[in-house]
C-alpha cells in the first residue's frame, strides 16, 4: 500500500504562506516607512522653501530701501559738489577783488621817490604794461630790478627806453611788460 503524508505538505505549504506573509509584510512596512521619510523630507524641503522666500521678500523690500537711501546720497554729493565749485568761486572772486590793489600798492611802494614817475600802467590777462619817465637809466634799471623781486610779479621785460626832454630836463623814458603771478 502507498502513503501519501498530506500532512507534511500542509505543515510546509503553511510555513511558505508564513513567510510570504512576512515577506509581504516587510515590504510593506518598508514601503510605509520609505513613504513616511518622503513625506517628512518633502515637509522639511518645503518649509525651508518657504523660509527662504519670506528672506528673499524681506531682503529685497530692504533693498528696495537702500536704493532710495543711495539715491538721496547721490543727489546729496552732487548738490555738494556745485557749492564746493560756487564756493570755490566766491573765494576766487574775493581774492581777485583785493589783488589789483594789492598788486598797484607794491608797485606804488617799488617806485623810486622823486627819481622815477609812472604815467602808465595797463593790464591784460597775465601780463601788465607800465610806461613812465625815470631820471636816468640807473633808476629804470633799479625799479626794474624791485619789480622782479616782488611779490605779484613773475617776471619783467624792458621794450624801450629813450631819452625825451621835459620841461627842459632830460628824463629817460621806457616801457617795461610784466608777468603777474598769484600769490
Amino acid at each position: 500500500m502507498i502513503k501519501i503524508n498530506l500532512l507534511h505538505r500542509s505543515v510546509e505549504d503553511k510555513d511558505k504562506k508564513a513567510n510570504l506573509v512576512r515577506q509581504v509584510a516587510i515590504v510593506l512596512l518598508s514601503l510605509f516607512i520609505f513613504v513616511i521619510i518622503l513625506a517628512s523630507v518633502h515637509l522639511y524641503v518645503a518649509h525651508s522653501i518657504g523660509n527662504l522666500e519670506t528672506d528673499i521678500a524681506a531682503k529685497e523690500a530692504r533693498l528696495v530701501v537702500l536704493k532710495k537711501i543711495i539715491g538721496e546720497i547721490d543727489e546729496i554729493k552732487a548738490e555738494k559738489k556745485i557749492l564746493e565749485k560756487k564756493l570755490a568761486a566766491i573765494k576766487t572772486l574775493e581774492e581777485d577783488r583785493l589783488y589789483p590793489v594789492r598788486l598797484l600798492d607794491e608797485i606804488n611802494i617799488l617806485v623810486p621817490a622823486k627819481d622815477l614817475w609812472l604815467t602808465k600802467v595797463t593790464e591784460s590777462g597775465q601780463q601788465l604794461n607800465i610806461e613812465g619817465v625815470g631820471r636816468n637809466n640807473l633808476v629804470v634799471a633799479l625799479f626794474m630790478k624791485n619789480l622782479e623781486m616782488a611779490r605779484y610779479i613773475q617776471s619783467v621785460e624792458l621794450i624801450v627806453t629813450k631819452q625825451t626832454e621835459i620841461l627842459g630836463v632830460k628824463l629817460q623814458q621806457f616801457s617795461l611788460t610784466c608777468v603777474k603771478r598769484r600769490s
